[in-house]
């Protein structure tokens, strides 16, 4: 017998011109004896007069001598029997029994496994039978809170809905002028974001735009076009404070006092002015209501507008930028602070230092935060106001971060510099200004 692919042996066939291939498919043909379909056998048939395996095959053949008791269904049409083969060897591979496990008492050396430990304190209040089944894939408070969820946690608690006071308020107003003579370090958007924390959580604050650009107003949303009150009509002309602050729309507790640019010829106006450096403290210390924090922004620059803040500050609050130059121009600015100190304003003191626009990626700016530290000590806040695109998207909308995306790293740090403007201002309270 060869194997390619058909059954050739004249003794089961009959004929050696008549193969039949092992791949050949009679419709409901049931190699098992159980009818699946309409029945295909001819007419007449008898089961009981059917030729029998050994008849067929004889008494040595394979098939015979490997399932004697198995039935073969066949067909006896044209005088010959054609068997349906079975493999059994096939059929004992594939029904090999189970082996049955041993038991710890077949086995003498065989130990019991430790049963689960059980942890009855994972769920509080919960019984034994409750507590039998821990999964391992429980999370926890901090893995249960997805990123979404914990940011507007954040939210939440930044813009504070219930309006609860939240932050200390001081006992007598404080006066913050935020100064550096370098651009582009933070000033306005440090003035803006501060004020709109302290704000939101219960303080009254007023904000004082001395630039000439303007761009503390626009963070706010106060209109300062031309011919709208500002700043330089109190310096120059001695219009009382209440009647230029403007309140922030959305925010009740915030006032803001806006610049023209009406405002870049002040300095120039300003030198034949008598007190000419005093002139805004002189407005502050006139206006009827109480503040409890007073943030006047300044220009990049060390002019007659900066000395009136210094004047009418009683707190230099110093953004610097995490790189070289921002350190280069450190040494005039507070050269220039201890001037007015001993001439115009004794009471003015270097408060606060706010690390801004730290890159994390750099070694530069951990080098810089290093030297200001060892310089400034306690005076530079833990809080540090990274890199972050919606800081500087804030205000192409007319908002601060706090209001634009509270979720946000920038308006976290600044909350955080916020509270701890906050904190420290009920440990050390500072006297108003006369």
């Amino acid at each position: 017998m060869h194997d390619d692919g058909r059954h050739d042996d004249p003794r089961v066939t009959g004929s050696a011109g008549d193969p039949v291939s092992r791949e050949t498919d009679y419709p409901n043909w049931a190699s098992d004896g159980v009818s699946h379909g309409p029945s295909l056998r001819p007419p007449g048939w008898d089961a009981a007069a059917r030729p029998s395996d050994a008849e067929v095959v004889g008494p040595e053949h394979p098939a015979t001598r490997a399932a004697p008791d198995v039935p073969r269904a066949g067909n006896s049409a044209g005088g010959r029997v054609i068997p349906i083969r079975r493999n059994a060897s096939a059929s004992a591979r594939f029904e090999l029994p189970v082996p049955q496990q041993p038991t710890p008492d077949s086995v003498p050396d065989a130990t019991p496994e430790p049963e689960p430990v059980t942890d009855t304190t994972a769920v509080p209040g919960a019984s034994a039978a409750e507590a039998a089944y821990v999964s391992r894939e429980t999370p926890t408070r901090e893995e249960d809170d997805p990123p979404l969820a914990m940011e507007a946690m954040r939210a939440v608690q930044i813009l504070n809905p219930s309006g609860e006071v939240t932050m200390p308020r001081p006992e007598r107003t404080r006066v913050m002028c935020v100064a550096n003579q370098k651009g582009g370090v933070g000033k306005t958007t440090t003035t803006v974001n501060l004020a709109v924390a302290l704000a939101l959580h219960g303080n009254r604050v007023l904000v004082v735009d001395l630039d000439p650009q303007g761009n503390a107003s626009t963070g706010l949303n106060v209109p300062h076009h031309t011919g709208v009150p500002d700043v330089y009509d109190c310096l120059i002309n001695s219009v009382p404070l209440e009647e230029v602050a403007q309140g922030v729309e959305g925010i009740p507790n915030l006032w803001c006092v806006p610049a023209t640019i009406d405002l870049a010829g002040a300095e120039i106006e300003l030198v034949s002015v008598v007190a000419r450096e005093s002139r805004l403290a002189r407005a502050i210390a006139a206006y009827p209501g109480h503040f409890d924090y007073v943030f006047i922004d300044c220009p990049p620059s060390l002019g007659l507008l900066t000395v009136n803040a210094l004047v009418a500050a009683q707190e230099v609050l110093i953004p610097i930028q995490c790189e070289y130059y921002a350190l280069e121009g450190l040494n005039q600015l507070i050269n220039n602070i201890n001037l007015v100190r001993q001439h115009l304003n004794p009471k003015l003191d270097v408060s606060t230092i706010l690390l801004t626009m730290y890159d994390r990626r750099t070694r530069l700016a951990d080098a810089v935060e290093q030297d200001v530290r060892n310089h400034f000590g306690d005076k530079v806040l833990q809080a540090v106001i990274p890199r972050n695109v919606r800081v500087s998207e804030a205000p192409s909308y007319g908002q601060s971060v706090m209001t634009y995306d509270p979720g946000s790293r920038g308006a976290t740090s600044y909350f955080e510099a916020a509270q701890e403007i906050a904190e420290r201002g009920v440990k050390e309270p500072v006297g108003r200004n006369a």
